[in-house]
């Protein structure tokens, strides 16, 4: 049984980190539609308010649905993490990136960018103890070596070195949050997604307006909005799920393939056939996700004590007794302790296995 709800999770976490990666992917060349009409930074905003706005009506929408089982609640010490996590990825990093991009040419961002997924991992890896092998890093390297090609489409140029470390410091800020944001992957990721959208939306736009940059018509609102929505909210909800399931490094290699979708939609937008280039970064980029695919990580491991609240069915994991008035639906919601549990099978970095190797 455990195998079994082990292999489920793994899936399930594949497919939303995948999911998440196509659509943010797609927004990109998407986006770059609709720069003609606003900046950047405005831009930036209406991307993460569309997000925001829109997982806050989706929320408003599903709480009236009937019969459906409540989300996790957050817990009131998960607000350190989601205030430090906000902080980090939804106010730092658009800063720091809006900085960076003003001295510094698109190309040298775009390879700067491919930090992210590093940093990500290295802090997984070395501060919150994620397990990893020869063939987990192996793969790591091959997607962000394939993200490295996409995006040196040009002799990398700068101003000067500030512009880069500005760059490099909001792909840290971004790291940060990716692993903050694993500690409260439990937590609803609608809200968690909404709460993000909102403050990097609110930020970007104060920014922008304090200089003066014009804001988009009434039309080019919607049409960012909802691709913010899709691209920036939907994507970080299945973000979160991914965390939930396979923790952050992985999580991370995952979502780095998001530029592979990105260049691919963009080829088909403008008509042009595929180079070599584009061919040998699929190809690294494939060779990465399999070996993730193909991980088999099974050992001895405890299980301390722990109270938590989290969508969850009966498995080996969760033996637990009920209130009489629970109707017998899985899977549900509710606070629930896990016993000292010490056992073997094949498992990954998920909500249940975070200890130390």
């Amino acid at each position: 049984m455990t195998e079994l709800v082990g292999s489920g999770g793994k899936r399930a976490g594949i497919a939303s980190a995948l999911g998440a990666a196509v659509l943010f992917g797609a927004s990109t060349p998407l986006a770059k539609l609709l720069l003609g009409e606003v900046s950047p930074l405005v831009l930036a905003a209406a991307l993460y308010l569309g997000s925001g706005v829109g997982l806050a009506a989706w929320i408003a929408m599903r709480a009236r649905l009937p019969g459906r089982e409540p989300e996790a609640r957050i817990m009131r010490p998960d607000w350190v993490w989601i205030a430090a996590a906000i902080a980090a990825g939804g106010v730092a990093g658009p800063i720091l990136l809006m900085q960076g991009l003003a001295r510094t040419d698109a190309s040298t961002a775009s390879l700067l960018l491919n930090l992210e997924a590093v940093l990500t991992a290295a802090i997984a890896w070395t501060v919150f103890r994620e397990n990893v092998d020869r063939r987990v890093f192996a793969g790591m390297a091959a997607i962000v070596a394939g993200g490295v090609l996409l995006s040196a489409d040009a002799a990398p140029r700068t101003e000067g070195v500030v512009g880069a470390l500005l760059i490099a410091a909001a792909c840290l800020a971004w790291a940060i949050d990716n692993n903050l944001t694993r500690r409260v992957s439990g937590g609803d990721a609608a809200t968690l997604a909404c709460l993000k959208g909102l403050a990097a939306g609110t930020v970007n736009l104060g920014l922008a307006m304090t200089l003066a940059a014009p804001l988009p018509s009434p039309a080019g609102w919607i049409g960012a909005g909802l691709l913010g929505f899709c691209g920036y909210g939907v994507s970080l909800v299945l973000f979160i799920v991914a965390l939930r399931n396979l923790g952050t490094a992985r999580t991370g290699a995952y979502f780095s393939v998001g530029p592979f979708f990105g260049a691919a939609l963009a080829l088909l937008l403008l008509g042009d056939r595929p180079g070599a280039t584009f061919w040998i970064a699929a190809a690294l980029m494939a060779l990465g996700v399999w070996l993730h695919l193909s991980e088999n990580h099974e050992h001895a491991h405890e299980h301390d004590e722990l109270t938590h609240s989290h969508e969850h069915a009966h498995d080996s994991h969760h033996q637990h007794s009920h209130d009489p008035a629970w109707d017998g639906r899985e899977p549900h919601v509710h606070s629930h302790r896990h016993a000292q549990l010490t056992h073997s099978h094949p498992h990954y970095p998920d909500l249940h296995h975070r200890h130390t190797h």
